[in-house]
């Protein structure tokens, strides 16, 4: 007898799911049985490749399109995928952008635009979701935040300061949801080889990254991200409320030593869909 699939008969809105980790996820809870809606900011192809793959394996998936810097698309798009699915169980908040800029050049604009994204975007999204969740009285948001929200690299005051908010948001808002039957935690992923990683760095060798900056000595995959996620919002971690996870393979662990920290990237993340820099 095959093993009953762990989130069968779940609702899952992952966000940022085009790409990277947030498609990784949403891909994981579709095999587990759950019904996907997949949310895109510019390109559709990653996340409409994966709603295909999904429906001829005999599952439920749909691509949404919203840009995260505008809180009424974001609104709609929640509207429109959870009444897709048919309400919703699990929301996993992925959406955001990776950016460095020096202090001494940072605009109002770019960190508007930044803080829109990362945080705006994510706390009206759960809000639409909490509507829906508080009236079945149960739930799962989880929330994407990073390793910037707890070490400090050079060049990253905007990003790391949005990613710090998420944690913040995440205990609270837990706590505040609780008695509604809605747990809400975070997951803070280190180094996730994905894509935009050869997009930024074309020469970028993960051999030699693991090996100087990652004690476990294996690099992530957003496979390892979902794997934490469909456990968050399982039953298996029905105990869990308001914590944030910290995946990095150890590196959060280690006191790093030598002038790196005085180094900048040498590029800029994030050219390629933010053209403000």
């Amino acid at each position: 007898m095959s093993e009953e699939k762990k989130m069968q008969g779940k609702r899952v809105l992952v966000t940022g799911s085009g790409t990277g980790i947030g498609k990784g996820i949403a891909e994981a809870f579709a095999e587990e049985g759950a019904a996907v809606a997949f949310h895109y900011s510019r390109s559709s192809a990653g996340a409409e490749a994966a709603v295909e793959e999904i429906r001829k394996a005999g599952g439920k998936a749909e691509a949404f399109q919203a840009d995260f810097a505008d809180v009424d698309q974001v609104i709609s798009m929640g509207k429109k995928a959870i009444d897709f699915l048919g309400g919703i169980d699990i929301l996993i908040n992925n959406a955001g952008l990776t950016t460095n800029i020096p202090i001494e050049k940072a605009t109002p604009e770019q960190w508007d635009k930044i803080f829109h994204i990362n945080v705006r975007g994510m706390y009206f999204m759960s809000q639409t979701a909490l509507k829906y969740m508080a009236e079945q009285k149960s739930g799962a948001i989880i929330n994407i935040t990073s390793v910037h929200a707890f070490r400090a690299i050079k060049d990253h005051t905007v990003y790391a300061s949005t990613k710090a908010a998420i944690v913040g948001f995440t205990r609270t808002l837990a706590i505040e949801v609780a008695a509604k039957g809605i747990r809400v935690n975070a997951i803070a992923p280190g180094m996730v080889v994905v894509d935009n990683y050869y997009k930024n760095m074309p020469d970028f060798d993960v051999e030699k990254e693991v090996r100087d900056n990652i004690p476990i000595g294996i690099a992530a995959t957003p496979k390892d991200m979902a794997n934490i996620c469909i456990f968050l919002a399982s039953e298996a971690g029905r105990y869990i409320v308001g914590q944030t996870i910290v995946a990095d393979g150890g590196q959060n662990a280690c006191v790093p030593f030598g002038a790196g920290s005085q180094e900048s990237l040498g590029f800029t993340w994030g050219k390629e869909y933010t053209p403000w820099l």
